[in-house]
């Protein structure tokens, strides 16, 4: 789901202040605090990454900047062990299909969601909000992987559609196109 204002100013700013990345879930949650600061960290990193390849990256409000907060929401990790087998082996390839079709979701796969916010620093206008949740797939080349592999696939897609997003709506072409 994105929301967009449709009164926004996009090219009064020109610089993002990119706030940390957080992490909510249930108080019994299963992901470690650990996980939790290597997938906020990892978040926050490629988001910098993206970000300032299009635009000013600034650790201070003030006119021309848009604050971007992010969180990630009720991660979960794969299990790659059962999953490789529940790709290779055809019965349970199949099994793990109508389980995709009844629940939406294959089985043994990770998944992560996430909320991104972006304001005006000075006036706090509403600017675009957004929420997003994405699970792996039965692809052979992702069966083989670390638990935390599809969120990071989550996490890369959400960082270059925030950055193209932005520099679509100041009418800006992203780079590579």
């Amino acid at each position: 789901m994105v929301y967009i204002n449709p009164n926004a100013q996009w090219r009064q700013y020109n610089k993002i202040m990119l706030e940390p990345v957080e992490f909510w879930d249930s108080a019994s949650s299963t992901v470690s605090p650990t996980d939790q600061h290597t997938l906020t960290a990892y978040t926050y990193s490629k988001l910098k990454e993206d970000l300032q390849k299009g635009i000013t990256l600034v650790d201070q409000g003030g006119p021309g900047v848009l604050v971007l907060q992010v969180a990630l929401v009720n991660a979960s990790a794969a299990t790659p062990g059962l999953r490789s087998v529940s790709v290779v082996i055809p019965q349970l390839r199949v099994i793990n299909m109508a389980q995709s079709l009844a629940t939406g979701s294959y089985a043994f796969v990770g998944s992560a969601e996430a909320m991104m916010k972006a304001t005006g620093a000075v006036n706090g206008q509403l600017l675009a909000a957004a929420i997003d949740k994405r699970a792996g797939g039965l692809a052979m080349s992702a069966a083989a992987q670390w638990k935390w592999d599809d969120a990071e696939n989550a996490i890369n897609y959400w960082a270059e559609k925030i950055d193209s997003r932005l520099l679509q709506l100041q009418g800006r072409t992203p780079a590579g196109l």
